[in-house]
């Protein structure tokens, strides 16, 4: 009934599908570690020439690298985030002491700041305030407590499991990713043999600088903010610059931070200095938008601004934060191919054509000969 060959790719179909279903979990772990991975090429490459080409040595010491990149700034961030909740928690030891008053810069605000004072009188402004707070989160919510915690421990775990199988992935493409990539090139130009070199060059070229371009643009918006905080007299300016700079990778997320911190600094007082915090976010804002990221983000394909948006908007809602950088290239690949066929409509409506008369003898249809000499 089936010839060999069909049935061997029929399980050939089988086997790709099943691998699908069992693997599918690991999408993004994988796409993570390719996004690394072309985004440190150029480094990796340099390291590779320093080890004399030993690939596996290399990649381990990119591995270590990436870690100590990774767990630095964690660390980092833990330590100065400890002493915060150490002031957080002494304070809210001296509310449930003796009681706190509505801040002025929240009574105050527009709208809502009366009922803001309302709620804070009703559940702070008395002694003992927070230990009722705690106590009826604890007693009365205690298996909700219990579900978020047991939530948390299994997205943890998670996150831990996706980590780790992203370091491993990312070793092997260190290690083998050229001879994988020169297999790769192979099949794609037996199925684009015209276009895929184009194509193939798009994708590294894209995510290296995309990655590159927003994380140089996230961490410098971070600091110049982070230091106009600190000038302004706002509380926490290294934890409130180090969240700028986390939401500038997002669209609209830094304009949204030195906003709402300018607001609060009007609201406490600080009329000259809100504005001249808003002000001053908004034109270094509009200078990074202008001059550096055109030329920091985009690659080979310099996509316009609509593109953009729904790459980075499209990317983080369906795959969350690596979406930030899978969005854009995709983008990028969707506009090079629909420049590619809008090249060949262009070149096929320039060829010249030339009509026949059916009606004109042999003689006269024939092209003329042109004189030589």
């Amino acid at each position: 009934m089936l010839s060999p060959i069909s049935v061997a790719r029929w399980l050939l179909v089988l086997v790709v599908l099943a691998g699908i279903y069992f693997f599918h979990g690991f999408l993004v772990p994988v796409l993570a570690a390719l996004v690394i991975a072309f985004a440190s090429w150029p480094l990796y490459s340099r390291l590779l020439t320093r080890v004399n080409g030993r690939r596996t040595l290399a990649a381990s010491i990119a591995i270590l690298f990436i870690l100590g990149f990774i767990v630095g700034p964690v660390v980092f961030a833990a330590t100065y985030a400890s002493h915060e909740i150490r002031d957080w928690i002494g304070w809210a030891v001296e509310t449930n002491r003796t009681g706190a008053a509505t801040p002025d810069w929240i009574r105050v605000l527009p709208v809502i700041g009366g009922w803001l004072d309302m709620q804070w009188t009703r559940f702070l402004d008395h002694p003992g305030a927070i230990g009722e707070l705690t106590q009826v989160v604890s007693g009365a919510n205690i298996g909700n407590i219990y579900r978020v915690a047991l939530a948390a421990g299994g997205k943890a775990f998670n996150l831990l499991l996706a980590a780790l199988f992203m370091l491993i992935a990312l070793f092997f493409i260190y290690r083998d990713g050229i001879s994988f990539a020169a297999q790769v090139d192979r099949l794609g130009e037996r199925i684009l043999p015209t276009r895929w070199e184009r194509f193939s060059r798009i994708v590294p070229a894209t995510i290296s600088s995309t990655v590159t371009g927003m994380t140089l643009i996230a961490i410098g918006e971070g600091i110049v903010l982070g230091v106009a905080y600190w000038v302004a007299g706002v509380p926490s300016a290294v934890t409130l610059g180090v969240l700028t700079g986390v939401m500038a990778l997002f669209p609209g997320g830094a304009p949204l931070s030195f906003t709402l911190v300018s607001i609060y600094l009007v609201s406490s007082g600080s009329l000259f200095a809100g504005i001249a915090l808003l002000t001053w976010g908004s034109v270094e804002l509009f200078i990074v938008d202008k001059t550096l990221r055109p030329r920091l983000v985009g690659g080979p394909i310099k996509l316009p601004f609509l593109p953009t948006f729904f790459g980075l908007i499209g990317g983080v809602k369906t795959m969350g934060f690596l979406g930030l950088f899978i969005g854009p290239v995709l983008m990028a690949l969707l506009v090079a191919i629909w420049r590619e066929w809008i090249r060949d409509l262009e070149t096929t409506d320039s060829a010249p054509t030339i009509i026949l008369d059916p009606h004109a003898e042999p003689s006269a249809r024939a092209e003329p000969e042109r004189n030589v000499g």
